[in-house]
């Protein structure tokens, strides 16, 4: 088995940065563009807002469960320290320090962008909420989880249950009427894209991690 060069670890680093950087960018001109009054992306907010209320009804528990598990207490704190510690456990300490470093951007860049965008919220909200509708946190939040394990654990499998989960947390924003389908949209990139540049800060002792524990078996 081959071990990556110090090189190679840099090339890998390089190209998360740029299509980091690249997905941070789509994320800003989502926001810019649901800015502009005359969007279509307008329209198309407005109409899922109308069709999700009637789309899978039941489901409402189960979204009001993902407002509870995606923020506050347990998906700012406890879901990253608990993962954290299950990674220490594993003997993956710089696997724990990468999934709270990005959980920590991810959340510090999406209040950014709130603060920023300042974009209201849909008037029949059915939960309490804090100001600036996109990004979407919890959404954000899920796809940092996502992305995480998919770098430490590239399987299959992983990334399927991974796509879920984020996807699940974006529809149920909606179906409570947290936010408009586009701030869940840009915040599932804006996820991928925060995660990714800080995998490329943290590129060669995360490869050096991941290569130990496989050849370890």
């Amino acid at each position: 088995m081959s071990v990556p060069t110090h090189e190679h670890e840099v090339g890998i680093g390089l190209r998360l940065a740029v299509i980091g950087v690249l997905l941070l960018i789509v994320t800003v001109a989502t926001g810019i563009a649901v800015e502009s009054t005359d969007s279509e992306l307008i329209d198309l907010d407005a109409w899922w807002n109308d069709y999700v209320a009637t789309f899978l009804p039941g489901i409402r528990p189960v979204a009001l469960f993902m407002n509870v598990a995606g923020a506050g207490i347990v998906g700012t704190y406890i879901v990253p320290l608990a993962g954290a510690a299950l990674l220490v456990t594993a003997r993956r300490p710089w696997g724990a320090v990468f999934f709270l470093a990005a959980s920590i951007v991810g959340a510090l860049v999406v209040q950014l962008l709130k603060s920023i965008f300042g974009r209201l919220r849909p008037e029949e909200i059915l939960v309490i909420s804090d100001h600036g509708s996109f990004p979407s946190g919890h959404t954000a939040n899920a796809a940092v989880i996502a992305t995480v394990a998919v770098i430490l654990f590239p399987r299959v499998w992983v990334a399927v249950i991974g796509l879920g989960w984020t996807l699940l947390m974006a529809f149920s924003r909606t179906q409570v009427h947290a936010h408009w389908l586009t701030d869940t949209l840009g915040a599932l990139v804006l996820g991928i894209a925060t995660t990714l540049i800080v995998a490329a800060v943290m590129t060669v002792p995360i490869v050096r991690e991941r290569e130990r524990r496989r050849s370890l078996g």
